[in-house]
């Protein structure tokens, strides 16, 4: 490595974190960052790098990473949850998007080869961009998360028969059918192998790696498998990045994928930052300056053509025009493999310098504006919202729902825990009804014979037809924190003495929910810590009711002795430490065959060895109170203890252990 090389990477890196660390602060995804980078140190910025070779090497690299790590998620348990939108919705969009491009680049009179290559590129959008600003508002678990999800995940795997394509397009003339044919035959033969290796093989190989015991052998052949069917597959005539892929799909279907994406993680990170970082160096801001008004009409287009296409899968699917809306904005940038596409095209004939600058440019553009729709885009739905969110099959059942019910309780999301409450309220006799938006959903709620409305649970509207004015409780258990909250806002304001319960899986939500209207908001990972520590002072034999005691005080805080907040009252953790200090009462049961049975409690000497005292026996329905010292333990009775924790827990752990050993 040369000194010239180290300094201009030493430059990267530097410029990288000022970059990142201020695209933090102003709330924009690394990726925007990175790409910023790219731009401002590259020739075509303030050139501080100028020989990018050794970079863009790197950055091939992180090409492969890529892919394996899309490789490593892509499950077949995970692929089943999400299977009607991965297939349907991501085949109609990426059918559509290429297809709607095609048709207007041909009218333009553009070679049709040429087009079909564009329609690959604005096909494809950001997974990156897309995941990370969703996961930071908490929106992965909404159902414009998991639409997204589905349809990312799909982009990601057409680009693999879409890099096999390449080299056809770009000889389509002297390509015949049976050489095209043959092409996908060698793609479709190469997944077939691999997938016959993970079954038989792989499994056997990552098990003696395993067994080895250390960790750097388990790195270093991960690595290899990534590396090496990466090379496998370029030297077949494929891809690197198909390769790469199909490594990531072997290792996925194994016990150890977690662990591989642990150990790979730091090194995907580095290597696709520099990848983002040797785009970005490609753009000439000069020649984006050039073709301001070309590139300003391509952005425009794009965003206009995908967020369309994405609006119309989503409607196919059977989601309504507000998911459909926000899935369709989120979507509407050109993604990270169009990138790689467009290197493997450039490198292939299909992509000119001049229409690479402008695609380039037109391309991050997207990707920078795409934070900015994404915040907007409840708000533009909010002003574009239908009345009326109930369809043809649910409309009678609303109106029923209107009309009759009377303290009853409506439910928003038929999730698990809609599920469960609807169960337990079905057995108790308790009227409620659903809000559900998810069409699956509610077809399998009208299996069950659940009352529902479909519709949007933060629609007056909608509250309207579920009888808000008559409820006497309506539970929030959808994972949409903006839907929540509109709901919990509508609800108050609808119906002053509603009650209103809210489970919510982030903590930062607690406090704004209470100001917006909630009477209970149930955060599930605070609900989690509260069952450990009831189990965990439960081995300490603190009494139930104190138990009980502490989790009233907790909640009643609004949990703020786990956030560390609420400063007025005084912390549970001193309450209880005054009752870890104090006395408790236990019982032990003397079951048959352990040693205590058929001992005095003199002979057993319980006192003197551990500071524990049995005031009474309990004999089937007799008791003996006090017992002396001569009193003869047999198989089946209870003995009544009392001692503080610290003996009681020797007490215990005493008469468990055989004594006579």
């Amino acid at each position: 490595m040369s000194l010239y090389f180290l300094r201009e990477l030493v430059i990267l890196l530097a410029v990288a974190v000022v970059i990142i660390y201020i695209s933090h602060k102003i709330k924009l995804p690394p990726v925007v960052g990175f790409l910023l980078t790219g731009i401002l140190i590259g020739p075509g910025g303030f050139s501080l790098v100028k020989d990018t070779r050794t970079i863009d090497g790197l950055a091939e690299i992180g090409v492969v990473m890529l892919l394996f790590n899309i490789g490593l998620e892509f499950t077949l348990d995970r692929m089943k949850r999400i299977q009607k939108i991965f297939w349907i919705g991501g085949g109609l969009q990426v059918m559509l998007t290429t297809s709607a491009a095609v048709l207007v680049l041909v009218l333009l009179r553009i070679p049709i080869k040429d087009a079909v290559f564009y329609g690959f590129l604005v096909s494809l959008s950001s997974t990156a961009v897309v995941l990370k600003i969703l996961s930071d508002r908490g929106e992965i678990d909404a159902p414009q998360g998991r639409i997204s999800f589905g349809i990312l995940i799909f982009q990601d795997l057409a680009i693999v028969p879409m890099i096999a394509l390449v080299p056809v397009l770009a000889n389509v003339q002297a390509a015949s059918p049976l050489a095209i044919l043959s092409r996908f035959l060698l793609s479709t033969g190469a997944i077939a192998a691999v997938f016959a290796v993970a079954r038989f093989l792989m499994p056997k190989v990552l098990h003696l790696v395993v067994g080895t015991r250390i960790r750097e052998i388990f790195l270093l052949a991960s690595l290899f498998a990534c590396l090496g069917m990466a090379l496998l597959t370029s030297s077949l005539g494929l891809s690197l990045a198909l390769g790469a892929f199909l490594a990531g799909v072997i290792i996925s279907e194994s016990d150890y994928s977690s662990q591989v994406v642990s150990d790979i993680l730091p090194f995907k990170d580095v290597f696709n930052s520099l990848f983002f970082i040797s785009i970005g160096m490609l753009l000439h801001v000069g020649a984006l300056w050039n073709s301001k008004g070309t590139v300003a009409g391509l952005v425009l287009s794009i965003f206009l053509l995908k967020a369309a296409v994405v609006f119309l899968a989503v409607r196919i699917l059977g989601y309504d025009s507000r998911l459909s809306l926000l899935t369709g904005l989120a979507l509407a940038q050109v993604g990270e493999f169009s990138f790689v596409l467009a290197g493997v095209g450039r490198s292939n004939g299909l992509l000119p310098e001049n229409i690479f600058q402008v695609f380039l440019a037109s391309s991050i553009l997207t990707i920078l504006a795409t934070p900015f729709f994404i915040q907007i885009s409840p708000r533009l739905v909010s002003r574009k919202e239908k009345p009326d969110g109930l369809d043809g099959k649910n409309r009678e059942k609303g109106g029923e729902a209107e009309r009759e019910l009377q303290d009853h309780v409506i439910i928003a999301g038929y999730g698990l825990n809609g599920r469960n409450l609807a169960h337990v309220l079905k057995e108790a006799g308790v009227g409620y009804v659903i809000l559900e938006l998810n069409p699956e959903t509610v077809r399998e709620a009208a299996k069950r014979g659940d009352p529902h409305i479909f519709g949007d649970a933060s629609s007056r509207t909608i509250l309207k037809k579920a009888g808000i004015q008559r409820a006497r409780t309506i539970v929030f258990a959808i994972s949409d924190p903006a839907t929540t909250r509109r709901g919990v806002r509508a609800a108050r304001e609808m119906k002053g003495d509603v009650f209103i319960v809210v489970r919510t899986r982030y903590a930062s939500e607690i406090d704004e929910l209470y100001r917006l209207g909630a009477d209970d908001v149930i955060p599930e990972e605070f609900e989690t810590s509260v069952e450990i520590f009831t189990r965990v002072l439960q081995r300490f034999h603190i009494p139930r009711n104190i138990i009980d005691a502490q989790v009233k005080i907790i909640r009643n805080e609004c949990y703020g002795v786990l956030r560390g907040t609420c400063e007025a009252v005084k912390p549970s953790s001193e309450r209880l430490s005054d009752l870890l200090s104090a006395g408790t009462a236990e019982s032990y049961y003397v079951s048959k065959g352990s040693w205590p049975a058929g001992k005095t409690l003199g002979a057993i000497d319980l006192r003197n060895r551990t500071g524990a005292t049995v005031i009474a026996v309990v004999r089937g329905e007799e008791s003996f109170i006090s017992p002396g010292a001569e009193f003869p333990v047999e198989a089946g009775d209870t003995l009544v203890l009392v001692a503080n924790h610290r003996d009681m827990n020797s007490a215990f752990r005493f008469l468990a252990t055989d004594q006579s050993a």
